[in-house]
């Protein structure tokens, strides 16, 4: 018996450091995050007096990108026709871009959908899709940015080399009816994951136009408060 016992509490240490090891890395991830949304990158950069406006849509969790349908001589209409989706007209002159997982996307149309298995996906990597909504008022947006037409053409490069293309040269639609009748999927690029967030794709465009963003954020509160409010 006395053996016994002995054993077992030489084992007890080794539970608490592995339960501590756990523990730390959502703490570190935290205050990784922290640390990420502070640090700039491209800092110099200064948001000009005169230019093409993008928006930041922000639902408390999610980052979007709305761009013009048209501007600097650039058309998303015919990489994404409005045909796509069910209810889209002439007087959606935004499209909001996001980027994620594809459970988490494809099988979340709210948050109470949210299974343990999709979370692990998204947490720890899967399939990247491009989720692209037709937008007649931009300004529910959290925030707005003004680009020179350079910034916006590097910014219109960017998201649209974030789609696979399909048989026709387009972007890929996936069969799913979206989340209502103005959006739509499409096959993306890459894998999205924790370190690799939603969020952090934004702040990456953002970054690849030029733009003054943040380091690293995988929360949207760590790459919006960089912008002045959409009016």
């Amino acid at each position: 018996m006395a053996r016994t016992r002995r054993r077992r509490r030489r084992g007890r240490p080794w539970l608490r450091r592995v339960a501590l090891a756990l523990a730390a890395i959502p703490l570190a991830y935290l205050a990784a995050s922290l640390v990420g949304s502070l640090i700039p990158v491209n800092r110099a950069w200064v948001e000009p007096d005169r230019g093409i406006t993008v928006y930041l849509a922000d639902n408390g969790v999610h980052a979007d990108l709305v761009l013009p349908v048209r501007a600097a001589g650039l058309d998303w209409s015919p990489l994404l026709p409005r045909r796509d989706v069910a209810a889209a007209t002439s007087d959606h002159r935004w499209i909001a871009f996001g980027a994620g997982e594809r459970r988490v996307y494809l099988e979340t149309p709210t948050w109470w959908d949210l299974t343990p298995r999709t979370a692990l996906a998204g947490l720890f990597g899967g399939e990247r899709v491009m989720h692209v909504q037709w937008v007649r008022d931009p300004t529910y947006s959290a925030r707005a940015i003004r680009l020179r037409p350079h910034e916006y053409r590097r910014l219109y490069q960017s998201i649209r080399a974030e789609f696979a293309p399909g048989t026709s040269g387009r972007p890929a639609r996936l069969d799913h009816p979206g989340y209502g009748p103005t959006d739509a999927f499409y096959a993306g690029r890459g894998k999205a994951s924790a370190l690799s967030t939603c969020n952090n794709w934004a702040a990456d465009r953002l970054r690849i136009a030029g733009v003054k963003t943040s380091l690293w954020s995988p929360f949207v509160n760590g790459l919006v408060w960089r912008y002045r409010e959409a009016e």
